[in-house]
Parts: C-alpha cells; structure tokens; sequence
C-alpha cells in the first residue's frame, strides 16, 4: 500500500510533517511517500538530523498556503503538492493522501481531481470528536448549506465508517439541533428529522450539543457551519479545562505531591480528549481516500493521520458507500414517480 503525504501543508510543514512520516515509516509495514519541495525536505531532515531511509520523495515546487482560494489547485497552483497529490491519486499512482494544508482547497481538489462517488451529492469532512466515547462528527466543514438529502447521505456515510473503523454494530445517528422533539429547528432539521426517520439507519432522534459528550450517539450530522462551530468549542473547552486542572493540580506544595500519584491518570486523560491522536479526518464521498490533518498537527497527529489511511483502505469503506449510493438513488426515483403518480391521480 502506498501512502502519499503532503510535506508542505499545515502550520508545522515541513519539519512536523516529516517526523510523523518517519515515525508511521518506522510503526506501519507501509510504503510512505513524501510529496513537496524536495529540496526543502532534504535540508529540513539533514538540519534535524533526520533519516529519510525507506521514505521515497515526489517533487512538487509550489505551496498552497492558507490564504489561497480553494480552486487555487485548479488554476494558479497545479504544480503544488496538494494539486499534484491528488493528481496522482487520481490516477491510481498511490491508495490514500494526507494533508494538513488548506481545508477548502482540499475539498476542492478532492472533488474535482479525485471525484465525488457517482451519486453522492457532497463529499463530507468526518471529524471524530476527542470525547471518552468516539463520536463522529458529519460534516465538520466542507459544507456551509446543504438540504436533508445531504444530511441523510452524510448520516450514511457515517454510520458506515464508524462500523467499518470503530467496529460498531449499527451505530446510532443523531441529529444536532436545539432540542429533542422532532418539531424542533428550522426547515432543513424538520424535514432532516423525517428523512433520517425513514431510511432504516438507526436514528435516534434530535442531539442537543450539550448531551454529545455523554456518550448518546454515534455519529453526529448536521450542516458544515454548525458543525465546524460546534467542534472548535469542543476542542477550546477541552483545551481550557485541562488548563484549569493544570492550574489546581500546581497551585502548592500538596497539590504538587498529589499530583505525582496520578501521574499515568492524568496523562492517560490527556490523550483520551486529545485531538491529535485522531489523527485526521477522512473527507467522506469521495472517490479514494483523502485524508484532512488538522492545521496544527505534530508529529503524532500525522503518524495517527497516516494509520487512519491505511484502515481506510484495508476496510474498502468506498466500495460500501459506492452501493448505498445506487440505492439511494433508486428509491428516490421511485418516491418521485410515486409523487408524480399521485398527483396525477
């Protein structure tokens, strides 16, 4: 299996990105390709003193930066990494990328260079929230409006990579909104609420976002807005409580001393609510595996990027959403004729 990984995309490129690829070189029997500035890379390793041994390299002399325009892949920047990334996996050269570069421009790329599956409407980003329970979170940003088909594709989507990945059997779908009854929201959480009522998934109704981290679904949908809002609360909360309990936990010398007796308690919780050992988040309905690092990811969070990859493909998530999808469309056609039949009654 060949897993590409964009070199120059995310806030720590290309240093952080190169440690994980090393690091998911030495963990997983994978080939990993690093793709970027072959020059940079190089400098970059031999200034860290860093063995790129077993790690192959593709040239690609231009960056996409977090300020470029989401079709900057199609047009001014085709030469870059991401762009040539997703060309190559277009065309079967490699099995799965990473990236942790710019959101949109990804979407974007994966959508038009990779492809959506035939009969999905919107590609989804699938984030898995850092709770105590795995939740994952569909669409956590590549879509800003979408209708109750989308979220009803979305919920699919998800239900299928949580059973495939996380081993779930028929795992509960919930939709966010503000509150339980099935009258609650606007027009697209009403008519979502039916939808997701009638197509044998198993739904479990309305999700408030202050019952998500208690374990009360499986996967989470709703719109990429809400969703991108929802998840960054989540993650500056987790971030802003661990900072209290550092605080309590140095305040003086007892404190200090009792904190040495949980030490592996303390470092356990740590990394069951941190992002980063998530990795990335798979960017759903699309042809093959794309994989979105967030911004920020180190070392770890590629590694774990990478290793989230390589399920992907062993499980053949794609080829399951590639037959919900003909499904899908089938009986939607039919409940249209059905429509059209009844009216001309």
């Amino acid at each position: 299996m060949k897993i590409l990984i964009d070199a120059m995309g995310g806030d720590n490129a290309p240093l952080e990105i190169i440690k994980g690829a090393i690091e998911a070189h030495e963990a997983y029997d994978e080939e990993i390709i690093l793709i970027g500035d072959e020059n940079a890379i190089s400098n970059v390793a031999v200034k860290n003193d860093l063995s790129l041994a077993g790690i192959k390299t593709v040239n690609a002399t231009s960056v996409v930066t977090m300020e470029d325009d989401a079709l900057c892949v199609m047009r001014n920047k085709r030469d870059s990494s991401m762009s040539v990334g997703l060309r190559m996996l277009a065309k079967g050269e490699v099995d799965a990328f990473v990236s942790a570069g710019n959101t949109g421009a990804l979407i974007t790329g994966a959508a038009l260079i990779v492809k959506r599956i035939s009969g999905i409407d919107r590609p989804a980003i699938a984030t898995v929230l850092p709770l105590e329970s795995p939740v994952l979170l569909m669409d956590s940003g590549a879509n800003l409006t979408v209708n109750f088909d989308n979220i009803s594709q979305f919920a699919f989507m998800g239900a299928k990579y949580m059973e495939k990945i996380y081993g779930i059997d028929r795992p509960r779908v919930g939709l966010l909104n503000n509150g339980t009854e099935y009258n609650k929201g606007n027009e697209l959480q009403v008519n979502a609420y039916q939808v997701l009522s009638e197509t044998g998934l198993n739904f479990v109704g309305n999700i408030e976002s202050k019952a998500v981290p208690f374990g009360v679904c499986d996967v989470l949908v709703c719109d990429g807005f809400t969703g991108n809002i929802f998840l960054k609360s989540v993650e500056g909360m987790g971030k802003y409580m661990m900072g209290i309990l550092k605080d309590l936990l140095t305040t003086n010398i007892a404190t200090q001393l009792s904190t040495l007796t949980m030490k592996e308690k303390l470092r356990e919780l740590k990394r069951r609510f941190d992002a980063s050992e998530h990795g990335g988040a798979p960017i759903l309905g699309v042809s093959k595996p794309v994989i979105k690092a967030h911004g920020s990811s180190d070392a770890n969070a590629i590694k774990n990027a990478i290793r989230q990859a390589i399920g992907f493909v062993k499980t053949g998530i794609n080829q399951d959403i590639a037959n919900f999808a003909v499904d899908y469309a089938e009986k939607k056609l039919i409940a249209e004729a059905d429509k059209i039949y009844e009216t001309n009654q």
